[in-house]
């Protein structure tokens, strides 16, 4: 039964976003816990940890695994995470002695999250481009038109609409540069082992960790980050500033076009049941929610902060529970706010 609002038979025609939800589905996850097993794998044969023979042998066996998401869930009841049971099936069909060996459940999940967050961030980097060049083809063809300032909600000055669309794109502009800037220290391997210290691979670690992230495209790191989530976290912020940024230009869109202020006219406005002379300015309402969604989901994400010692349940499962609501939030808002654009059909007055 879907009771998110980001797949509701019904909210989720208002919240959904498939491309984003597509990246953080359960198949896509599994997916990359595969991928990295698979490349673990490779690398201590490589590496002559055991035989590359039989490395490549266990490799390719968990690639061509058929393991639906479903068949994990008994498993993370019982242990709290699903790799010990896909561990345990992929034991069945390669050599078991070749499979997951001196890695550890949260090495899988958090190398697949970064996996995860690579792939969001490209997304999103498109759509922020895709937005900016919306938000640029208004301006060239309302941009002189005149509006009044406001602060504080009342009247102040004249403007032009170009300077309110000032407002509304040059955050997103440094939203880019955060997002660039954050990709190698969230597009990153973890392994760590069982206490973080990679002690099991002895003095192979550094060479097994730059193999493993060679081949699946991520950073290696200097350790494990199982309890240092600042990544995570300033990804989450980001997340935040964009939905913020967002929120804003769609409550200027909402007051723009109250009836009697009438600064703006849009298309396709959402009708009332109980009164048809109404259209209801739907997607710039959206935009507003989800910032203040976003917002409230930040502090949750940086309790996740606080882990004890060398590796938290608690909080590292918090993680799980509230980043990607966030992330199909940023989505959904990314999207909506390019459809609002090409929506106006005129801004201000001549």
């Amino acid at each position: 039964m879907n009771t998110s609002v980001f797949d509701h038979p019904w909210l989720g025609g208002l919240f959904g976003d498939t491309e984003t939800a597509a990246i953080w589905s359960p198949e896509s996850q599994l997916q990359h816990m595969l991928a990295f097993e698979a490349a673990w794998s490779r690398a201590l044969g490589a590496c002559g940890v055991f035989d590359a023979a039989q490395a490549e042998n266990a490799a390719s066996a968990i690639e061509q695994a058929d393991v639906p998401p479903s068949a994990l869930a008994a498993g993370t009841g019982s242990d709290g995470v699903p790799v010990p049971a896909l561990v345990e099936m992929l034991r069945r069909i390669a050599p078991a002695e070749a499979v997951h060996k001196g890695a550890t459940s949260q090495d899988v999940i958090d190398t697949a999250l970064a996996m995860t967050l690579r792939e969001t961030t490209a997304l999103f980097l498109a759509r922020l481009d895709a937005l900016m060049a919306a938000m640029t083809a208004l301006e060239r063809r309302f941009g002189e038109n005149r509006l009044t300032g406001r602060t504080r909600m009342q009247a102040a000055v004249p403007i032009t609409v170009g300077n309110r669309l000032l407002s509304w794109r040059l955050p997103l502009d440094d939203h880019v540069a955060r997002l660039k800037a954050l990709r190698p220290r969230v597009e990153k391997v973890q392994i760590g082992g069982a206490a973080g210290n990679r002690s099991a691979l002895g003095d192979k670690a550094d060479v097994v960790v730059a193999d493993v992230a060679e081949r699946l495209g991520l950073q290696p790191t200097q350790k494990a980050w199982h309890a240092m989530r600042d990544g995570i976290g300033e990804y989450a912020a980001v997340l935040s500033l964009i939905s913020g940024t967002l929120g804003k230009m769609g409550q200027d869109i909402a007051l723009m076009a109250q009836q009697g202020v009438d600064e703006i006219a849009l298309s396709g406005g959402g009708g009332s049941s109980a009164m048809p002379h109404k259209s209801n300015p739907v997607l710039a309402e959206l935009l507003v929610t989800l910032a203040r969604f976003n917002a409230t989901q930040l502090s949750g994400l940086h309790q996740a902060l606080v882990h004890e010692q060398e590796r938290s349940g608690a909080a590292w499962s918090l993680e799980w529970m509230i980043l990607p609501q966030m992330a199909l939030a940023t989505g959904r808002g990314l999207g909506a706010a390019i459809d609002l654009c090409g929506k106006v059909e005129r801004m201000g007055s001549d």
